[in-house]
């Protein structure tokens, strides 16, 4: 039991490498829906057009 209670010991490292992965992928999903919404907006400007 004593060794599910003891704190982890993790370097910053993990930390720094964790982060990047998130940054990483929001990143990307940030893009995609940025790419989705473009192709939705520009056929209906090329109706007006």
């Amino acid at each position: 039991m004593s060794e599910k209670n003891a704190p982890k010991t993790k370097t910053p490292n993990d930390r720094d490498a964790r982060l990047k992965a998130a940054l990483k992928a929001n990143l990307a999903r940030r893009k995609a829906q940025a790419k989705a919404r473009d192709s939705a907006i520009k056929p209906e400007e090329q109706d007006d057009g």
